[in-house]
């Protein structure tokens, strides 16, 4: 059985480059030392938290 890697699925969007229009925030200027903050999106909160290795995962 094969598995396909995450990094490899076709529906992943590739990353593009900002442009003019689109905003760029510094996960640190958003965190401020913390490593969990919370998110409040169309009236639900949702929690954004830095993991051991930096990544970032988002729950709601």
């Amino acid at each position: 059985m094969m598995v396909e890697k995450p990094d490899s699925f076709s529906h992943a969007s590739p990353q593009r480059e900002p442009t003019a229009e689109m905003r760029v925030l510094e996960s640190a200027d958003i965190f401020r030392g913390a490593t969990e903050i919370m998110i409040r999106h169309d009236g639900v909160v949702y929690r954004m938290k830095i993991t051991r290795q930096g990544k970032l995962i988002l729950n709601k």
